[in-house]
């Protein structure tokens, strides 16, 4: 039952086949037998309250593709009776009085929440080795990091103790996890999923946005998840629209881009192997391979790393011991209150982070930093906009190597960023992109760990890039493979 996709589990759900109660309980008894540490915050009373509710809609017939399937939410969107903690012990015990609009949308549909899930403090990581609560470990080999900062939906998903799973992307954070998982994600276009209710990192970069196991499945979620929000700034006023539609449509005649920038020395022979693979199973189905450029792809690590902490030590100031969350309990007044709180309530990442963020917006570096990056941040839009013109879809790898191990990178925080190679201009431009899982590389001691095909498509392709993703499970079963003993 648990292998089963989305699909499936709603044609069994609303035939009466089986009970939301009974499919909840199925998931929670996998997310207690597993030693995974993907899950922050478990509540069986909740969700079995959720799966009640589920069945008498059921019973009715008052459903939707999605009504009584458990999903689990990545702690970062905030939920009520769940807490919502960000990975961090500044918000340790916090829990939100309302539900993030993702959340409120899913609860919408029917859909029953099984839990919270681990992720890199704030959202700042790209191994889950950040988090407050200890690292994620990956399902296909626990000496491996699960990539991050979605990395407890990642595992979860790849260790089939959810279905489905929400999770946000904000320099790679969706697809990086699901490449090392294998398993599928999408990020959408920015601002087709609502922030409101999201803990902000960075707030011109973050993006929500679906983690399971088949293109298919990141479809139907999608099409809950998206829509407009008039409580979020900076979500887009466009119709509702039906991602599954384009599905099936073949493709003959797709042009395939592939950037020579992603195929330096840097990537890793057996993540390039398995790429071309796909690439070459991509031709069989009718595609054409185009050779094009995105030459400003070496920049996207600098402008990421001066916006992004700049956006967060902003964002984080509010996080200061008065309103909510972690207070230090000996201060002599309010500044040092302020100091100690924020010294012992963040975890180093964050901190660094924020010192960066302060440093590049501070009067003399401003214009030297800040405004530099924001300038090449529109130049790498427009190298995708060039590339657009010659092909319909970007293919390439998602990280330049498999799953590294657990601690082989935490002294070298520059060593992790620059695993972001490959998605983070993706993310500065906005654009919608995805990872397919394509085969396997060599980890340590010959172990086999996943390695994810990314699909970048133009503004508002997202029904595309999943028609592309589908076509490709189709005929191939990555996708349908999972970790021994899940």
């Amino acid at each position: 039952m648990h292998t089963k996709t989305l699909k499936e589990l709603s044609a069994m759900l609303h035939a009466k086949d089986i009970s939301a109660t009974e499919l909840a309980s199925l998931f929670l008894n996998r997310i207690q037998r597993s030693d995974l540490n993907a899950f922050l915050h478990v509540d069986e009373r909740l969700t079995l309250q959720q799966a009640a509710d589920a069945d008498r809609r059921i019973a009715r017939d008052d459903v939707t593709p999605l009504t009584g399937i458990p999903i689990a939410h990545k702690d970062i969107f905030v939920t009520q009776g769940w807490r919502s903690t960000a990975g961090s012990k500044m918000l340790e015990n916090y829990t939100s009085p309302f539900d993030a609009t993702v959340v409120e949308q899913f609860n919408a549909a029917g859909m029953v929440t099984l839990g919270k899930l681990n992720c890199d403090e704030f959202a700042m990581g790209s191994s889950n080795e950040n988090s407050y609560f200890g690292p994620v470990k990956n399902p296909w080999d626990r000496r491996a990091i699960p990539g991050g900062s979605s990395g407890g939906s990642a595992a979860a998903i790849a260790a089939r103790l959810t279905p489905a799973a929400t999770a946000t992307d904000t320099g790679g954070s969706i697809r990086q996890p699901a490449s090392l998982c294998g398993v599928t994600g999408i990020k959408p276009t920015y601002g087709r999923v609502s922030r409101f209710g999201m803990i902000a990192f960075a707030s011109s970069l973050d993006q929500g946005g679906p983690i399971a196991k088949t293109a298919e499945d990141c479809a139907l979620l999608l099409n809950a998840m998206a829509g407009f929000d008039a409580r979020d700034s900076t979500s887009l006023e466009r119709h509702k629209e039906d991602f599954t539609r384009e599905l099936n449509s073949g493709l003959h005649g797709l042009r395939i881009g592939v950037p020579r920038e992603f195929f330096g020395p840097g990537l890793a022979a057996d993540v390039e192997q398995a790429v071309r693979a796909a690439l070459r199973e991509y031709e069989k189905l009718g595609a054409r391979l185009v050779d094009i450029s995105l030459p400003k792809t070496e920049l996207s690590i600098p402008v990421y790393y001066v916006i992004a902490p700049a956006e967060a030590s902003s964002n984080l100031s509010r996080f200061d011991g008065v309103r909510y969350g972690h207070r230090a309990s000996e201060y002599k007044d309010l500044s040092d209150m302020y100091k100690k709180t924020r010294a012992e309530g963040f975890g180093e990442e964050v901190k660094r982070r924020i010192l960066v963020g302060a440093y590049v917006l501070s009067h003399g570096y401003y214009d030297a930093y800040y405004l530099q990056a924001q300038k090449i941040r529109r130049l790498i839009a427009q190298d995708f906009q060039a590339a657009f013109t010659q092909c319909d879809v970007i293919m390439g790898p998602v990280s330049p190597t498999v799953a590294w191990d657990l601690g082989d990178k935490l002294d070298d925080p520059v060593a992790n960023y620059l695993a972001d190679i490959f998605t983070l201009s993706t993310s500065l431009a906005g654009l919608p992109g995805m990872s397919v899982p394509c085969g396997f590389g060599q980890g340590e001691k010959n172990a086999q760990r996943p390695v994810g095909l990314q699909l970048i498509g133009n503004y508002f392709g997202e029904a595309k890039l999943l028609n592309v993703a589908h076509q490709y499970q189709q005929a191939t079963n990555w996708h349908l493979l999972q970790p021994a003993g899940a």
